[in-house]
């Protein structure tokens, strides 16, 4: 996905249609001048719906089309015939799509299945015709109810990518080469701070056909989780992975300085984050010989797997795999 085609936040209207106005219609044929009521109920107003697509990772298409609007119900007619429903406004979204109320922004429900679909805006009720209103004290009711009106409310769309495995690193860890490496994603990549501004998902092939998703995600810095830079964008793309996979260059000047700061900015934004499965990769390790591999497995994290891998030469990519899969198939 490249830059201009990932987009994780939307603001759109929402507007269902009115309900049909019931009938005010009696019965009239050759033999019967003066019939009873027979009007028929005004049909519903057309509702916003929202449908889980699996096969979009954005919300691209969303971000032109702010105003979303369903068609109005049809009203009824003679004969107790219902007026037809207005027309339905389905709008696909990624999985992974929170859905907020604008004003308050309260978490309204979320979007996590393929073909799940949820009422954004309900549609207006159709009004009842009037032989609802028949009595024994007034058996020709000239009156029937108009339909409600439908809805207009803004809401906010937000995407959390949903994957396997989360990458986590500072600028430059080499999680883009990585995921570039290990699936088909063709993520930007380039010596330079921030290359990854958008999260990059990819499909990892493993033994035999199975498969799991990696996420890179845009690299983390320091007050991330105060919002400095792009941070609290970024950071919620994590909040929906199985497990996090913390990667730190064998080049840093201190690794475990580095994890602990990483682990802070996870932790601080949602605590709740540290409960899942982590594993460290020490990237670039195709510049250390067994000296210095040594000497760092000194001052690494304790409580955390870890595996020297290089991506460029193909280094412990084996090995990483089948650790992620060991914690992936056995949550």
């Amino acid at each position: 996905m490249s830059k201009s085609n990932f987009i994780d936040y939307v603001k759109i209207c929402c507007r269902s249609g009115k309900g049909g106005a019931g009938s005010s219609h009696f019965y009239r044929d050759k033999i019967t001048a003066k019939g009873g009521p027979d009007g028929g109920d005004g049909g519903r107003g057309g509702h916003v719906i929202l449908r889980g697509n699996s096969q979009l990772w954005t919300l691209l298409h969303l971000k032109f089309q702010r105003h979303v609007i369903a068609g109005h119900g049809d009203v009824g007619r003679g004969q107790h015939q219902t007026g037809s429903e207005g027309e339905d406004k389905i709008v696909e979204v990624p999985l992974g799509t929170l859905v907020k109320d604008a004003e308050t922004e309260k978490v309204l429900f979320e979007i996590t299945e393929d073909g799940q679909e949820v009422i954004l805006t309900k549609g207006g009720k159709g009004g009842r015709g009037n032989d609802h209103f028949k009595s024994s004290t007034n058996q020709a009711p000239r009156y029937s109810q108009p339909g409600e009106p439908g809805q207009e409310e803004w809401k906010i769309l937000e995407l959390k990518v949903l994957a396997d495995v989360g990458l986590v690193g500072f600028p430059n860890a080499g999680k883009s080469t990585l995921l570039s490496v290990v699936s088909a994603a063709k993520p930007e990549i380039a010596d330079y701070p921030f290359t990854t501004l958008v999260p990059n998902l990819g499909i990892v092939k493993y033994r035999g056909h199975k498969s799991f998703v990696m996420a890179d995600i845009p690299g983390i810095i320091e007050g991330a989780n105060e919002g400095k830079g792009l941070g609290h964008r970024f950071l919620r793309h994590i909040e929906r992975n199985a497990l996090l996979l913390f990667m730190v260059p064998a080049d840093s000047d201190d690794i475990k300085k580095e994890f602990d700061i990483l682990i802070n900015e996870v932790g601080t934004y949602n605590p709740e984050l540290l409960d899942k499965d982590r594993v460290l990769a020490i990237t670039k390790a195709d510049m250390l010989d067994e000296e210095l591999t040594e000497e760092i497995k000194k001052e690494l994290p304790e409580g955390i797997e870890t595996l020297f891998i290089s991506s460029v030469a193909q280094q412990g990519i084996t090995e990483l795999k089948d650790l992620l899969w060991k914690y992936i198939s056995h949550p």
